[in-house]
């Protein structure tokens, strides 16, 4: 009767947490967007999002033919596509240098001050701990922790200037909870949220907003070929929160970004995990708020039971990996 009725309320906050995003009170016409790791996956699906909401996009990534084919989807997507401009840049962010700084200024030149950066960039390697290279794990941080510092370090003072402008994050469920496999990964994206924190700290006085998106699987290139190697307790745990389209994050990320919100979730399990690690984390709304403080307590109780299922699924892999080797 009464996990009846905790359920039945945390449906209704859930809910309710959802109207409370109300409408953006930011627009994207004619502002300038930069979108990393722009040519494929959440990025291109930002990329896109933006271009349909009336921006200006820069799309940076490194490999120079999926940047011209994205680019077409992008301007494809423009409502103005005479006078939207949609451009891209091959750059390898994780070769972080003193150059980015001139690569920013030169973005701005072309298509005016960037109004929004959105980190995308990253990859995941789904390797036990003791299986990884230390430049394996040097290389991820490089990429989804460095690039996106680089990124962000070149593009915030011009920003603080102008006292306006939207910094998102790209972190992963991953940034709130270490999963079987993703030791180098989640360390890569714990470290984003640390990051996103700080610098929300920095910018506030300067009407500037940063948005730590936490997606779960998104069905992306890169989650295809990640698939292909993920061990089996991993792919157990992470289908606990589904598989969702590029384009869901992607217009999720974006409208709570435009609201001004820390963090950007899709799904019930993101929208558990964000309430349960608020922590000292910035909140939105005094509604929110409440929200996080009513639930906490309930999603403490009910994050065992996921995380009870988690132990025993590998636990039960460990046995069944033993039985088979006693059985060779």
């Amino acid at each position: 009767m009464w996990l009846l009725i905790a359920v039945a309320i945390i449906a209704i906050l859930f809910i309710i947490s959802g109207l409370l995003k109300g409408n953006s009170r930011r627009n994207l016409q004619k502002q300038h967007v930069v979108v990393t790791g722009g040519s494929s996956g959440i990025g291109k699906a930002v990329a896109i999002e933006a271009a349909r909401l009336g921006a200006n996009v820069t799309i940076i990534a490194r490999d120079v033919q999926k940047l011209e084919a994205a680019q077409r989807e992008v301007v494809d997507s423009c409502i103005d596509k005479e006078n939207q401009v949609i451009r891209y840049l091959s750059l390898d962010i994780s070769g972080c240098d003193e150059s980015m700084r001139s690569h920013i200024e030169k973005l701005e030149n072309d298509l005016g001050p960037i109004y929004m950066l959105v980190n995308c960039a990253g990859y995941s390697a789904c390797t036990k701990f003791e299986d990884i290279s230390i430049k394996d794990v040097k290389s991820m941080m490089d990429v989804n922790f460095f690039g996106t510092y680089c990124v962000t370090s070149a593009v915030v003072p011009l920003m603080k200037k102008r006292r306006s402008g939207i910094v998102v994050l790209v972190g992963s469920q991953a940034s709130l909870l270490g999963i079987f496999g993703y030791a180098a990964y989640s360390s890569t994206k714990f470290a984003l949220r640390g990051l996103a924190e700080s610098l929300h700290m920095e910018v506030c006085p300067y009407k500037m907003s940063v948005t730590l998106a936490l997606p779960p699987d998104t069905d992306t290139p890169g989650f295809a070929l990640e698939e292909q190697g993920k061990l089996e307790e991993t792919r157990l745990v992470c289908n606990s929160a589904g598989l969702f389209k590029p384009d869901v994050v992607a217009k999720q990320l974006i409208q709570d970004a435009l609201c001004g919100k820390f963090y950007s979730t899709v799904g019930f399990e993101s929208f558990m995990m964000k309430t349960l690690c608020a922590g000292m984390t910035p909140f939105y709304s005094v509604g929110e708020l409440i929200i996080q403080a009513m639930l906490m307590g309930i999603f403490r109780i009910i994050g065992q039971f996921y995380m009870y299922s988690f132990h025993n699924i590998v636990k039960n892999c460990a046995k069944l990996k033993d039985d088979s080797k006693k059985a060779e």
